[in-house]
């Protein structure tokens, strides 16, 4: 059985603004369908671009 080929889209720098800009106030879901683009892959470009959730937001899921 052949594998699937997965193929990689490199991100534009609109992309990367949206989520540098939504990503700390948002939940990564919502950025990801904003984007267009899977959860997994969401997560992995803001933790490699070292994005992180803000204190406010963490604060609203009741994590501090």
């Amino acid at each position: 059985m052949a594998k699937k080929k997965v193929v990689k889209s490199l991100w534009s720098k609109s992309e990367v603004a949206l989520l540098r800009k939504l990503f700390p106030s948002n939940s990564t879901a919502k950025v990801a369908a904003k984007l267009g683009r899977s959860l997994d892959t969401v997560k992995k470009k803001a933790s490699r671009m070292g994005f992180k959730k803000s204190k406010k937001y963490m604060k609203s899921l009741g994590r501090t």
